[in-house]
């Protein structure tokens, strides 16, 4: 329900076809319900009128913990691992099975298991990533 009453050439917010945002627009045609035409204020284009559209929310960021028989395992198998003979890795490098891997993001992780032929799981302290590789 409208609180005010509208007539023609009164400023209203719609949603511009056009302009894709919500602008001021002025009524061109009106009948019982409400306005039924608009004329936008940016682009003067008229076009049916369409109510503004409400801001959506911005999805919230969740982060994944690792699981915690991943971080046994990290824990277990770390002090075995030696830094210094761990590769960088590249998406296109091969790697085997047990292979040390240095990822400028994720830090140092060994290598779980081929997947496919180009992937590879690998166990950062993190957790475990799928990684491209060659």
């Amino acid at each position: 329900m409208q609180d005010q009453t509208l007539s023609i050439g009164d400023p209203i917010e719609a949603r511009c076809t056009k302009c894709r945002k919500n602008n001021q627009h002025v009524i061109v045609t009106l009948n019982e319900e409400g306005p039924v035409k608009v004329q936008c204020n940016i682009c003067s284009r008229q076009h049916k009128y369409r109510p503004p559209s409400v801001a959506k929310k911005a999805a919230a960021r969740q982060t994944v913990k690792p699981k915690s028989a991943e971080c046994k395992e990290w824990e277990r198998l770390r002090p075995s691992m030696d830094s210094a003979k761990a590769a960088d890795y590249s998406m296109n490098a091969a790697y085997k099975v047990k292979a040390l891997v240095n990822h400028p993001a994720f830090g140092l992780g060994l290598v779980q298991r081929v997947v496919g032929s180009q992937k590879i799981e690998i166990l950062f302290e993190d957790g475990m990533k799928t990684m491209r590789c060659k």
